[in-house]
C-alpha cells in the first residue's frame, strides 16, 4: 500500500459508485487510524532500510572522514558546550551589583543564574528529538542563533525581570550541544574504544566551563586559547566589572560569536539526514509523507523525548539512584558559586577577582579524575573484558564511581571545617583538588554505566534523564546556599552537605553487587 492509497482510504466513498451505503462495512475511526498508522511505519521502515552506506569505505559515512575534519567537528559542540556552561558561573560576580543597582534581595538576583540553568535542562529535551529529524547541523545553528539573541536582550536588560526571562530562554535555546554533542561525537567516532578521547573531551567542557566562567571574569583582561583545530578562539575579557556589569553578558557574546559563523561551515554529521540528502542528488524515488503525517512524526519523536527519559527516571533504579548521585555531585559545584563567595569574602577579605581564581583549584582534579578515569578503564576494565571473553559485566565501569564516592566526601569535610581564621586560604583552595577529582570520576562512571547497560537508543533516553534531573539540582543549590551559610556557619554548612555525599557514598558499591539483578528486572532493554 502506497501513502496514496492511504490518503484516499482516508476520503468518503462517493455516491456514484453504485453501492448502497449499507454494502460498505463500517470502519471505526480508532481502527483506520490504527490502520493508516501501521501502514505509515511500515513504508517509513522500508525507507530506513533502503538508507545505507555504499560500503565500509564511503567517504560520505563522517567514520571515514580525515583526522583533521573529524577534529573540527568534535572540536566545535565540545567548545560550544563550554562556552554555554561558561554562562551559568560568569554571571555570579553581577549579582552584588545587580542587587545594588535595582535595590532587589540576593534570591532574587540569583534567579538569572537558576534560571539559565534551568534552561540548560528544558531544552535538550526539545533539541534531541529534533535532531534526529532534522540533523545535527541545523539544530546546531538555530540554537547558537538563539543563544546569541536571548543573551543580548539579557545584556541590554533594565530591570530584573527581563533579565530573568532572557537568560531562561538564552539557556533553553543554546542548549542543544548538551543533548546533541554526544550523539555527533558518536556519529564522526563510531560507538567503543575509538570515540573515548573525543567522548571525554565533550564530557569535561561543561565542568571546565563552570569552574573557569568565574575565573575568566576575575582577570583583567584573558585571551585564552581554547584550542587549536585550524583556528583560534580568543576570548577577550574585561574585569572593571564594577562599572559595568553588563560585560558578564557580553562576554558570552563575544566568545559564541565566532561559533556562529564557523558552524556554517560544518558538515551535516547524521547518517539518516545525509542518506536521505544524497538519494535526493541521486534523484532516487522516495515516498513523500503528507505534511499531517511529518507533523505527527514530529509530535511523536518530542513526545518520545520527553516521557521515555522521564519515564526511565522515575521506573528504572539504575536510573534514578545514579541521576540523583551525579545531580547532586553536579549541584554542588554551582553550590560553590555562594559557598566560596562567602567564605572567602567573610573569613580572607577576598575581593571578587581574588575569590574566582580560587576556583582553579578544581581544575587540577578534573583532569585527574580523566586520567584516573583512563587507568582504570584500560587495567581493571580491560582485565575484565579479557576474563570474560570480550563481554564484561557493565558494573565493571563503576570502579571509578567507587573511588570517587569516597574522595567527595573527604573534600566536602575538608572545606567545611579547613575555613577559618587562622588557617591559611591555600588550605581550603586544595579542597577543590580531591573534590574535582571524585565528583567527575563518579560522572564520568555513571554515565559510561547507562550506556552501556542501555545500549544506544535506550542509553540515550537514561543520559538525557541523568541530564534533567542534572541541571535541575545545580538551578535550585544556589537559591538556598547563601542563606544555609548565614543560618547555620561555615562549618556546619559545609557538613550538612558531606553528610548527604556519605549517605550516598553506597550507590555505587551497591549496584556493583546488586547491578546485574536490577538489570534482569528492567522493563527496557538491557545488556
Amino acid at each position: 500500500m502506497t501513502i496514496i492509497d492511504i490518503e484516499a482510504g482516508l476520503q468518503p466513498f462517493p455516491a456514484q459508485e453504485g453501492l448502497a451505503k449499507a454494502e460498505i462495512p463500517a470502519e471505526s475511526p480508532s481502527r483506520r487510524s490504527a490502520s493508516k498508522e501501521r501502514d505509515v511505519n511500515q513504508e517509513k521502515e522500508k525507507d530506513r532500510k533502503e538508507l545505507d552506506w555504499d560500503g565500509p569505505e564511503d567517504p560520505d559515512n563522517p567514520n571515514n572522514w580525515n583526522f583533521s575534519t573529524k577534529a573540527f567537528h568534535t572540536a566545535l559542540p565540545a567548545l560550544y558546550c563550554f562556552v554555554i556552561v561558561i554562562g551559568t558561573s560568569i554571571y555570579v560576580p553581577a549579582i552584588p551589583y545587580i542587587q545594588a543597582i535595582w535595590h532587589v534581595q540576593h534570591e532574587v538576583a540569583v534567579l538569572p543564574l537558576s534560571m539559565y540553568t534551568l534552561g540548560l535542562a528544558v531544552g535538550p529535551i526539545i533539541t534531541a528529538p529534533l535532531s534526529e529529524i532534522y540533523g545535527r547541523r541545523p539544530v546546531y545553528l538555530v540554537s547558537l542563533i538563539l543563544l546569541m539573541v536571548f543573551m543580548a536582550g539579557a545584556s541590554q536588560a533594565e530591570n530584573i525581570q527581563t533579565l530573568i526571562i532572557c537568560r531562561f530562554f538564552a539557556g533553553a535555546g543554546g542548549s542543544s550541544p548538551l543533548a546533541v554533542g554526544g550523539g555527533t561525537v558518536a556519529d564522526i567516532w563510531g560507538q567503543g574504544t575509538k570515540s573515548g578521547p573525543a567522548g571525554l573531551l565533550f564530557i569535561m567542557a561543561p565542568f571546565l566551563g563552570t569552574a573557569f566562567g568565574t575565573v575568566a571574569f576575575s582577570l583583567t583582561t584573558l585571551q585564552n586559547r581554547l584550542n587549536r583545530i585550524g583556528f583560534l578562539t580568543g576570548a577577550y575579557i574585561i574585569a572593571d566589572f564594577d562599572a559595568n556589569w553588563r560585560w558578564s553578558l557580553y562576554v558570552v557574546l563575544i566568545v559564541a560569536a565566532p561559533f556562529v559563523l564557523i558552524s556554517y561551515f560544518m558538515k551535516e554529521t547524521s547518517k539518516r539526514q545525509i542518506l536521505l540528502s544524497r538519494r535526493t542528488q541521486r534523484c532516487t524515488a522516495a515516498p513523500v509523507l503528507p505534511i499531517r503525517l511529518r507533523l505527527s512524526s514530529i509530535h511523536d519523536s518530542v513526545r518520545l523525548g520527553i516521557t521515555r527519559p522521564l519515564s526511565m527516571l522515575f521506573t528504572e533504579p539504575l536510573v534514578s539512584y545514579l541521576s540523583i548521585y551525579t545531580g547532586f555531585a553536579f549541584a554542588m559545584v554551582f553550590s560553590f558559586f555562594g559557598s566560596y563567595a562567602y567564605v572567602y569574602a567573610n573569613v580572607y577579605r577576598f575581593n571578587a577577582r581574588q575569590i574566582g581564581l580560587c576556583f582553579l583549584g578544581l581544575v587540577p582534579g578534573f583532569l585527574l579524575a580523566v586520567t584516573t578515569f583512563g587507568i582504570l578503564d584500560a587495567t581493571l576494565y580491560r582485565k575484565a573484558k579479557v576474563e570474560l571473553n570480550g563481554r564484561p559485566a557493565p558494573e565493571h565501569r563503576l570502579y571509578a564511581a567507587m573511588l570517587g564516592s569516597l574522595m567527595l566526601p573527604i573534600a566536602l569535610f575538608w572545606f567545611a571545617w579547613s575555613a577559618r581564621s587562622g588557617v591559611h586560604w591555600i588550605v581550603p583552595v586544595l579542597a577543590g583538588l580531591p573534590f574535582g577529582w571524585g565528583n567527575l570520576m563518579i560522572f564520568l562512571s555513571a554515565i559510561t554505566y547507562l550506556t552501556d547497560v542501555y545500549g544506544a537508543e535506550s542509553g540515550a533516553s537514561a543520559i538525557a534523564a541523568n541530564g534533567i534531573l542534572r541541571y535541575l539540582f545545580g538551578a535550585a543549590f544556589p537559591l538556598f546556599t547563601t542563606q544555609m551559610y548565614d543560618k547555620l556557619g561555615i562549618p556546619w554548612s559545609g557538613s550538612v552537605f558531606a553528610f548527604i555525599s556519605v549517605a550516598m557514598m553506597p550507590i555505587p558499591w551497591l549496584f556493583f553487587v546488586y547491578g546485574p539483578k536490577l538489570r534482569m528486572r528492567s522493563s527496557f532493554e538491557t545488556s
